[in-house]
């Protein structure tokens, strides 16, 4: 079984499902009022393989992810563009989607915006004013009292004698440091800087606080107990502790069996800043000429708790990796012949238990990567050999295909060339057969110069990426 470290007991536990051979997980989504940055799709690909390694284990999943469409950032700079909150958030949620797309993140079974979800978070602030666990302000605001509930400041591990001394004030504001356990904001009462965005609620005109978006909308979804909730590290305090106080101070029951938080995401060793230039979306990369699957690769291949130093010399290796990688899907898509050595089911066997034991510890990624490794350094030294029967061909991307299922960064398209280029191989196999080596000669230079390298071996001609 797999075994995650848990945010709650401080070390890794065994994820024993809520409900037999089913999993509930909830991961939080973007704040759509801009484009995401590495450090935001880091947490996002790390919910990914949590949820594809748990699917290749054979465990049915349900994923529920937020988008959060109203807090203070989106009003503030929907105003500043002078676009309503709907047209203003919409922009930024395809962008989300698109992105999710080029870094191969399996869809969530269910994406929810918090506008949809409004009459759901004030049954939730009812329950609490009905629990003690909050109060009305003369504002007509609604606040949840820290000190009503005695396990506060557990997920973040945090003193909850000095909390409630200091919890004597009030937070508006949706984010916040450690330094302010105070009371935050459930319901705001509506303000001028609010714009046209209000709801009616039994407490009055206003909106939602931040916090009390995830709680309604992950119990909506997964219940009032679910297994996995995912995020980084930035958000174990105030937003995820705020999140068991409000759903436990309502249910009395466990929210989360399992919280997963993966590490920031440094650039060049230190924290990503606009003003250095070390601030870079999905965007930004890509327009510098690095692949998506690379950017994933750079994002999961460091251990989830471990503080991830981005550079662009890590992304050229890593597109050096996944180039390996293809080129051996592609050697062993084109390999038509030769005599298996009968080690096929061993190497494969241990491939899928080295693979899956590092992965079910804690997603040790570095260790599932040098089982791969290995694994297509012994095929390729067996195409090379020409050591390989076609139907060892087969298994041997069966099992590469099976891989990546949870690593989600090979292709396996059976027609990997483009047209111009497979019509450049076909002339100079034309060539060759004419005994016509210059021409033959020509077209190998000008493919190389397009990335492909030909080999022309004993098994016929072979094609890889430069």
């Amino acid at each position: 079984m797999l075994r995650l470290f848990n945010t709650l007991t401080r070390q890794v536990d065994e994820l024993v499902p809520l409900k037999k051979g089913e999993i509930r997980m909830y991961t939080c989504g973007p704040t759509v009022y801009n484009y995401p940055h590495l450090g935001n799709y880091r947490a996002y690909i790390v919910a990914d393989l949590v949820r594809r390694h748990l699917i290749h284990r054979g465990l049915k999943t349900t994923q529920v992810m937020n988008i959060t469409d109203v807090d203070d950032k989106t009003i503030r700079d929907s105003r500043k563009e002078g676009k309503s909150l709907r047209v203003f958030t919409e922009h930024y949620t395809k962008a989300f989607f698109d992105d999710l797309a080029a870094l191969r993140i399996k869809p969530a079974d269910i994406y929810c915006k918090a506008t949809d979800h409004i009459p759901e978070m004030i049954s939730l602030i009812e329950c609490l004013l009905k629990n003690k666990h909050a109060y009305k302000a003369d504002d007509g605001s609604v606040y949840f009292k820290v000190a009503s509930f005695n396990d506060y400041g557990k997920l973040a591990h945090l003193d909850l004698d000095t909390l409630k001394s200091g919890a004597s004030g009030r937070v508006v504001a949706d984010e916040y440091s450690k330094d302010d356990p105070h009371d935050f904001a459930l319901w705001k009462a509506y303000s001028d800087d609010d714009g046209d965005v209000s709801w009616d609620s039994p407490f009055g005109r206003g909106r939602p606080g931040w916090h009390i978006e995830c709680s309604a909308m992950a119990m909506r979804y997964l219940g009032q107990s679910f297994d996995i909730h995912t995020g980084g590290v930035d958000l174990v305090f105030p937003h995820h502790q705020n999140e068991i106080a409000q759903s436990e101070g309502c249910s009395h029951k466990p929210f989360v069996r399992h919280w997963v938080h993966n590490e920031w995401l440094l650039v060049d060793g230190e924290k990503m800043s606009k003003s250095k230039g070390t601030f870079h979306t999905l965007r930004d990369v890509v327009d510098r000429g690095f692949s998506p699957p690379a950017i994933r690769y750079v994002l999961f291949s460091t251990h989830y708790r471990q503080q991830l130093n981005f550079t662009f010399e890590s992304l050229d290796a890593a597109q050096n990796a996944i180039e390996r990688l293809q080129n051996c899907v592609v050697a062993l898509q084109q390999h038509k012949g030769g005599q298996g050595d009968g080690s096929c089911a061993e190497v494969i066997a241990n491939l899928r238990h080295r693979f899956d034991e590092a992965m079910d510890d804690d997603l040790n990624a570095a260790q599932a990567l040098a089982a791969l490794f290995d694994f297509v350094k012994d095929v390729n030294t067996k195409v090379a050999a020409n050591a390989l029967s076609e139907k060892d061909a087969k298994n041997y991307l069966d099992a590469l295909r099976d891989v990546d299922e949870v690593l989600g960064v090979m292709s396996f398209d059976e027609r990997l060339l483009d047209h111009d280029v497979e019509a450049l191989i076909k002339e100079r196999e034309d060539a060759r057969k004419r005994k016509d080596f210059a021409t033959s000669d020509r077209i190998r230079d000008e493919l190389k110069r397009k990335g492909i390298v030909l080999e022309d071996t004993s098994a016929g001609l072979r094609w890889k990426r430069a």
